[in-house]
């Protein structure tokens, strides 16, 4: 039965670890732990397909063909772009009434490498378009169905698919027990390092396993400023530009008409000011350092193709001292019909804002703007670096054992980023020490991967008979 969202559990301010605790046990008649395997679609389930479509309508309708092409693709790619319709499926499941900060779209490809601002790789989660508060069991559970999906691509086994689920659901489940016991300051500056990776890495993996970490954090380091710079720029006519590689990238001269030019390069300087005043003071005197020089159009994922996304190029002292910024439309988060609408009027603010609440460490640039488009609507962006030691994992060159240990690091990842915002006390108290959520969990997250691949041979007719277009335009 669906759960009211209106009726949140929460402690009495002040309460006593001990209360909060007991607010966790009771929590338990709410939705008993083995009530999460529960996953049946509902008669009136809405139709998956109509949810894309309305998505669908308000992006630039030239791209979406782009989006249904990569979520045909494989059951993976459709679930990566499905954020919506999990969202209003979780609706439907039991949660216990305690919320937290949500990260909204908590696949394990959201999990990745990344810089922190004194210069050392973490990981951490990196995605919040669809960042909210609401019940914090929907993100482990979105986490959990995506290990399954990826194991059943990579032709894993009921059981091997069983482990990794548990594995990962276990790590969530003892790390918020730890977390429950430390001091709010320690939580807050936990962070999963570069050494604690190696450390799982050693633990958990083979040789071939342990070298494919290093080389992992390795190339992490050299996706940066410079390496997008040298990739992404060319000079065209003396200038110095975006490479023009349509649709993926398409300058912003190229989309308008020569008069326009001027003011073009007129907006981006207000886009840069404006966003500039979102950063903190020291921040925005750097970002003053830098001008801009370009702006491009780029097609960005699965889930978030056709919407705006740009990237600007700006140079520092000289032409060796680039910086790329990404400003990415940000809409109402898919949670929000089913948990409650943002407490932020600006939805690029409402995602700046649960980035840093969830995220260790965050982008020094990371800010938010409202700006008006060539097409005179006003929109909501956010703003960050494209690349800042991005890593990002391949689950189609795991083997079980390897995706079991890359899980176990995603759930605690996520129990750190809960247990800054969500009663983490009350959380650890509601999971307990035995594996009643563990085991449940195991059992949903198989359920909900036969309803995705449903779902994604539904897209796959729908684009065969013409309902929904669809062309192939690279994959990321």
């Amino acid at each position: 039965m669906p759960q009211e969202r209106t009726s949140p559990l929460r402690a009495v301010p002040g309460a006593t670890p001990k209360e909060r605790a007991a607010l966790g046990k009771a929590a338990r008649k709410r939705a008993p732990r083995s009530s999460h395997q529960v996953y049946e679609p509902p008669a009136d389930r809405r139709d998956p397909l109509t949810l894309l479509e309305a998505q669908s309508a308000a992006r630039v309708q030239e791209l979406v063909p782009i989006r249904y092409g990569r979520m045909t693709e494989s059951p993976f790619r459709f679930y990566r772009g499905a954020a919506a319709v999990m969202a209003s499926d979780l609706a439907g499941t039991p949660h216990s009434g305690i919320r937290a900060q949500l990260c909204g779209d908590a696949h394990l490809l959201n999990f990745r490498l990344l810089a922190s601002p004194e210069r050392h790789l973490l990981f951490d989660i990196n995605d919040f378009d669809e960042t909210l508060p609401g019940p914090w069991e929907w993100d482990v559970k979105r986490l959990a169905a995506s290990l399954v999906i990826a194991g059943r691509a990579n032709g894993f086994t009921d059981k091997e698919r069983a482990h990794i689920v548990r594995a990962t659901v276990r790590s969530y489940r003892e790390s918020m027990i730890r977390f429950a016991g430390m001091r709010n300051l320690d939580v807050w500056y936990t962070q999963i390092d570069e050494g604690r990776l190696k450390a799982v890495a050693a633990d958990r993996l083979a040789s071939r396993g342990r070298e494919r970490v290093a080389r992992a954090t390795a190339k992490a380091r050299t996706r940066d400023s410079l390496h997008a710079f040298d990739k992404l720029t060319e000079v065209a006519g003396g200038r110095l530009r975006f490479a023009a590689d349509p649709p993926l990238i398409v300058p912003a001269t190229d989309l308008l008409a020569e008069a326009e030019r001027n003011a073009t390069e007129k907006q981006f300087r207000t886009l840069l000011r404006r966003y500039g005043r979102s950063l903190p003071s020291d921040r925005r005197s750097l970002l003053a350092d830098f001008r801009p020089v370009d702006m491009a159009r780029k097609v960005v994922g699965v889930g978030s193709v056709g919407t705006r996304c740009w990237i600007i190029l700006l140079l520092g002292r000289d032409g060796g001292d680039p910086l790329i910024l990404q400003a990415k439309e940000a809409d109402s988060s898919v949670l929000a019909p089913h948990a409650g609408a943002s407490r932020y009027r600006n939805q690029g603010e409402r995602v700046v804002a649960g980035q840093r609440l969830m995220q260790a460490a965050g982008d020094i640039f990371l800010g938010w703007e409202r700006a008006e488009g060539f097409d005179g609507k006003r929109r909501d962006f956010y703003v960050r670096q494209l690349r800042d030691w991005k890593g990002i994992a391949e689950p189609e060159l795991m083997v079980p054992r390897g995706m079991a240990a890359f899980g176990e690091v995603c759930g605690m990842t996520l129990a750190r980023a809960h247990a800054r915002s969500g009663d983490r006390i009350a959380i650890a108290a509601y999971l307990g020490r035995g594996d009643v959520f563990d085991r449940a969990l195991q059992t949903f997250a198989e359920r909900y991967a036969d309803q995705n691949e449903r779902d994604h041979r539904a897209l796959v007719d729908a684009v065969a008979t013409g309902r929904l277009p669809s062309a192939g335009a690279g994959a990321t």
